[in-house]
């Protein structure tokens, strides 16, 4: 079952987040990943929007999203975003 990594930011750091995102994507790829949303403009129709940046990627399975989390090229680079951006991160399965 397909599955999405969800994640919504706030970046408190642009510059050092923009380091963390051109050394993301290549390791999204290796475990099977793809983005469907990077961020853009957001129209809230409903509630509160917890923060102003979203991302979703998609994975084969959540086995391919958690290695992609887990895997130890992202934890290399996760105190990129830890430092430089505020949010929670997702997993979740589903179809489309």
């Amino acid at each position: 079952m397909t599955a999405y990594l969800i994640a919504q930011l706030t970046i408190t750091d642009p510059e050092g987040f923009d380091v963390y995102r051109q050394a993301v994507p290549p390791i999204i790829e290796a475990h099977g990943g793809r983005y469907l949303v990077r961020g853009g403009a957001l129209s809230n129709l409903e509630g509160e929007l917890g923060r102003p940046r979203i991302i979703v990627l998609e994975f084969p399975d959540k086995a391919a999203a958690e290695g992609f989390y887990n895997s130890p090229e992202y934890q290399e680079i996760l105190p990129l975003r830890l430092n430089t951006a505020t949010g929670s991160v997702v997993i979740v399965e589903g179809t489309v």
